[in-house]
C-alpha cells in the first residue's frame, strides 16, 4: 500500500519536472524494455502459476504485445512530442497557434487479474512516455505475476517515479484516492468496480479511463466461411480460457447455417486442444473458486453442445457450447468471463440487434460475412468499442487502432499514440507580435461592429 508520505514524494518529483524531457522517457521506455527481456523466463513462470498460460500464449498476448508497445512508442515519441503549429484565424492575423502536450501529473493504473502483466504496464508504458509519474496497482487475485512486477519495477525506477502498491484491491485502492488527488486514473476490469471507482474520483474531479468488459457478440452470417468464422470464434473465446474482456461473449448465427457452425466449432475445438483438454499444453485454468463456481452454474442454463465436463481441484473447465439458452438466463445477462458459449440463431437482422439490446454497447463486435453491403450496414447501426471483420480479438494488437469501449464497456482509448495523447493534454498557445496592433481590437468599440463582423466571418 502507499502511505500518504510515499505519494507526496511522488508528487514533488513530478512538480521537479524530472519527468519531462525527450531523453529521460526515452531512457525509462529502454530500461522497461530490457527489464521484461531480463526477466522472461520469470514472466512465463508467474504467468503459469496464475493462470496456466503456455510461454507461447503468454508472450503472444502479455509479453510480446508490450515490447511491440515499447517499440512503437521510442520510435514516434519525439514526433509525438513535438509543438503542434495550427492554423490561425483572420480576427488573430499575424499571430500564431501552436498546441502543446504537456504531462498530466501523477498517474494511478489499476490492473486486473486475467493479463496481469500487459494490462498493468501497457497503460503504465504511455504514462511515462507522457512525461508522468505512476502508480501501479496490481490484481492481488493474480499474485505471482503482481510480486515479480513489484521486483522488475522496484529494480529500475526510484519508488518516487513508478511505485507498485500491493494489497487487496479495494481498501487500498479506495484509501488511496482519500488520501491523495491523482491527476488521472486508469482503471481496467469490471463494469461494477469501475463505476465505484469513476465515483470515488468524481469525488475529487479526477478524470478516468474505463476499460471495462461487456457481453461481446459474434455475428455469423448466413454467407460466412463457417469453418474460417468457427476457428476464429474459438480461438477468440477459448484463449485464457475465455477470461479476455474483449472475447465473443456469444454467438448470433443465422438460422440457416447454424447446425453446421456447430459442428465446426465442436471442430476447432477439438483440432486446438485434443480430446483431453485439461492436459492440453495451450489451455489454461480459471482463475478462482469464485469465478470457477458461477461458470459451473451456466451450464445448467441451456443444452450443452460439447464440452461441460469440469475439475473442481485443478479449476478447470472444458471449452463449451451451449444452445437453447433463454435470454432471460444469468448467462445472457452477465459477462461470461469463462469458457462457456452460447449460441443464439437469427432469421433477421432485426432479431439479432433486439438481442445485443439487452445488454448495449459492447465493447467488442465480431461480424463474419462476405457481403460488405452487410458489413457497412452492421457497423453504422451497432454503437460498440471496437472490434473485428471474419475474425476476433485482432484489432487488440494494432497499436495504430485505439482500444476502449463506451458507454457500459467503458470510456476512454489508448494504444500506441492514443496512450500518449490519453495521459497527456493539449496546452493552446496563440503567440502574437508586437509590431502588428489593430486599433479594432481596442475599446471604445463604438462604429466598429460592421468591422468585426467581418474578420470574425
Amino acid at each position: 500500500m502507499a502511505s500518504t508520505v510515499v505519494l507526496q514524494s511522488i508528487r514533488a518529483f513530478y512538480n521537479s519536472g524530472a519527468t519531462r524531457s525527450y531523453a529521460f522517457r526515452k531512457q525509462q521506455l529502454k530500461k522497461l524494455r530490457q527489464a521484461l527481456l531480463q526477466h522472461e523466463e520469470e514472466i512465463y513462470k508467474a504467468l503459469y502459476a496464475d493462470l496456466k498460460k503456455s510461454r507461447e500464449e503468454a508472450y503472444l498476448t502479455e509479453l510480446g504485445l508490450m515490447l511491440a508497445e515499447i517499440r512503437i512508442m521510442l520510435k514516434n515519441l519525439r514526433q509525438w512530442m513535438k509543438p503542434q503549429p495550427v492554423a490561425t484565424n483572420l480576427f488573430n492575423f499575424a499571430s500564431s497557434s501552436t498546441i502543446y502536450r504537456d504531462p498530466l501529473g501523477v498517474v494511478l493504473v489499476i490492473a486486473p487479474w486475467n493479463f496481469p502483466l500487459q494490462l498493468a504496464l501497457m497503460a503504465a508504458a504511455g504514462a511515462i512516455a507522457g512525461g508522468n509519474c505512476v502508480v501501479i496497482k496490481p490484481s492481488e487475485l493474480a499474485p505471482a505475476t503482481a510480486v515479480l512486477l513489484q521486483k522488475i519495477i522496484t529494480a529500475i525506477f526510484p519508488p518516487e517515479y513508478v511505485y507498485v502498491a500491493q494489497g487487496a484491491g479495494a481498501e487500498v485502492v479506495t484509501e488511496m484516492m482519500q488520501s491523495f488527488r491523482f491527476d488521472h486514473i486508469f482503471f481496467t476490469g469490471s463494469p461494477g468496480v469501475g463505476g465505484a471507482i469513476y465515483a470515488l474520483a468524481a469525488q475529487k474531479l479526477v478524470p478516468v479511463t474505463l476499460e471495462l468488459g461487456g457481453k461481446n457478440p459474434a455475428i455469423v452470417e448466413a454467407d460466412a466461411d463457417i469453418d474460417i468464422a468457427a476457428k476464429r470464434i474459438a480461438v477468440g473465446k477459448y484463449t485464457n480460457s475465455g477470461q479476455v474482456c474483449i472475447a465473443p461473449d456469444y454467438v448470433l448465427v443465422h438460422a440457416s447455417v447454424k447446425e453446421r457452425l456447430l459442428k465446426a466449432l465442436t471442430k476447432a475445438i477439438k483440432n486446438f486442444y485434443g480430446d483431453d483438454p485439461v492436459n492440453s499444453y495451450d489451455y489454461g485454468k480459471i482463475i478462482n473458486r469464485k469465478r470457477f463456481d458461477t461458470l459451473i452454474n451456466y451450464l445448467r442454463q441451456g443444452n450443452i453442445v460439447a464440452g461441460g465436463k469440469y475439475k473442481a481441484d485443478a479449476l478447470f473447465l472444458e471449452p463449451t457450447i451451449m444452445d437453447g439458452v433463454s435470454l432471460e438466463s444469468d448467462l445472457m445477462k452477465e459477462e461470461i468471463f469463462g469458457p462457456v458459449l452460447p449460441v443464439i440463431p437469427f432469421e433477421t437482422m432485426e432479431e439479432a440487434l433486439s438481442v445485443i439490446a439487452i445488454n448495449p454497447d459492447p465493447l467488442a463486435l465480431y461480424l463474419f460475412t462476405a457481403s460488405s453491403k452487410k458489413e457497412q450496414r452492421w457497423i453504422s447501426t451497432v454503437p460498440f468499442g471496437g472490434g473485428c471483420i471474419n475474425n476476433t480479438l485482432v484489432h487488440f494488437s494494432n497499436p495504430a487502432l485505439p482500444f476502449g469501449g463506451l458507454g457500459n464497456s467503458g470510456m476512454g482509448s489508448y494504444h500506441g499514440e492514443y496512450s500518449f495523447k490519453l495521459f497527456t493534454r493539449p496546452k493552446a498557445v496563440l503567440k502574437s507580435p508586437a509590431w502588428f496592433d489593430l486599433s479594432i481590437k481596442y475599446p471604445s468599440f463604438r462604429g466598429k461592429l460592421k468591422m468585426i463582423k467581418m474578420i470574425l466571418r
